[in-house]
């Protein structure tokens, strides 16, 4: 009688253990995405920031600091639009 009792919270363990492995994988899987589509908007971004200052200066209507201001800020809501998609 023991001995059922035993192997049937030994068999309701492994099933518990079960499904918590099942369900860690595909959570991480999950979070790996957000995480690679998070780096590659920030990696836009970077390209878009650049992009952003070469016109700046080609337009020639600012100065290099008012240029460089406009790339940070450029970067800046691309990192903001990161951490949206990742959290």
């Amino acid at each position: 009688m023991i001995r059922k009792h035993v192997l049937m919270a030994l068999a309701t363990l492994a099933v518990a253990a079960g499904v918590q492995w099942v369900s860690v994988p595909a959570y991480a899987t999950e979070q790996g995405e957000q995480r690679r589509e998070a780096r590659d908007t920030r990696q836009t971004g970077r390209s878009d920031a650049r992009q952003t200052k070469y016109d700046c200066r080609k337009a020639s209507d600012k100065n290099n600091a008012e240029c460089r201001q406009d790339k940070r800020s450029t970067k800046q809501d691309t990192r903001r639009t990161a951490r949206d998609i990742k959290y």
